[in-house]
């Protein structure tokens, strides 16, 4: 009976020089595709990293839980420490450098500085989790600045987020290309996260409801009959309310770009959404398209 075939491994290194020496070593077998992650990997997490090996020679994946982005009452006491797991699943799915970082090493005195990118970081998430962007923002830029020349891959889950790092990146002239990669869903619609392990048998039952208030919204967009972006606020916000476990914080039609409300729909729009279940904050977004010619840029 032949061998099975040796499972894929992964270097695993811990302090910030270690980090910048591999990534450096590794640009020598051509471009280098990252995956910064806060662990507790899940399906999402693996497409990024299989979408960066198709692309790249190497991919690199961080896992570092970043105190910077939780406020007051968020739940980093209790986000997943799963190491071990993660690295192993990150191998199998084509990493082979992993950066695991504990707090001192990262950040050995208290930061002074902060990144802050205007106005796209500041509604919804924004505005409901005060300074969550700004924690996003100075990570990442730490992490590729440590990693130097890479394809950074960020998931569309996280939509406003991408926006931030985009706009980060362009406005500081990081030698990185920002790749987005789109959602990962279950079979029922529900959008793969971390955070979807909070929910109970019950709550994850009727989770998909975001999803279908999405849906609902993008029906409306696409069959021309809402060119109001309130109007199609509205359509999603009715949708999620025939599920009252759900608390929504916001639902929106907002420019792909700026991810302002513009004063009309037109062309390619974003649907973003917000509600909390049980002890889970749940956040998704599709994209839709209006038959509608693009508005002019006068946005609200």
């Amino acid at each position: 009976m032949g061998r099975g075939r040796a499972p894929l491994t992964a270097t695993v290194v811990h302090r910030r020089d270690e980090w910048a020496s591999a990534m450096a070593e590794a640009r020598g077998g051509g471009p280098v595709g990252l995956v910064p992650t806060m662990g507790g990997l899940h399906g999402g997490h693996l497409s990024l990293i299989r979408r960066a090996a198709a692309a790249c020679p190497t991919v690199a994946v961080t896992v570092y839980v970043n105190p910077l982005q939780f406020g007051p009452g968020e739940d980093l006491a209790r986000y997943p420490g799963t190491l071990d797991a993660d690295v192993e699943a990150a191998a199998a799915a084509g990493a082979r450098i992993v950066f695991a970082p504990n707090g001192e090493e990262m950040w050995p005195e208290p930061p002074a500085t902060t990144v802050h990118v205007a106005e796209v970081s500041e509604a919804w998430e924004g505005a409901s989790r005060p300074g969550h962007f700004d924690g996003v923002a100075t990570i990442v830029a730490k992490l590729l600045s440590l990693a130097g020349p890479c394809a950074a891959f960020f998931g569309e889950k996280d939509f406003q987020q991408l926006a931030v790092v985009r706009r980060m990146a362009r406005d500081l002239s990081l030698p990185v290309r920002v790749v987005g990669c789109p959602t990962v869903r279950d079979p029922d619609g529900l959008a793969l996260s971390t955070r979807n392990a909070y929910l109970g048998p019950d709550e994850r039952a009727v989770a998909p409801a975001l999803y279908w208030a999405l849906l609902a919204g993008k029906r409306a967009v696409e069959d021309g009959r809402a060119a109001d972006p309130e109007e199609v606020a509205g359509a999603m916000r009715d949708a999620l309310a025939r599920e009252p476990r759900f608390e929504l914080d916001y639902a929106a039609a907002v420019d792909p770009e700026t991810l302002r409300i513009p004063a009309r729909l037109g062309g390619e729009v974003r649907l973003l959404i917000a509600a909390q279940l049980g002890a889970a904050r749940l956040i998704d977004n599709i994209p839709a398209h209006s038959p509608l010619p693009p508005a002019d840029h006068e946005e609200s």
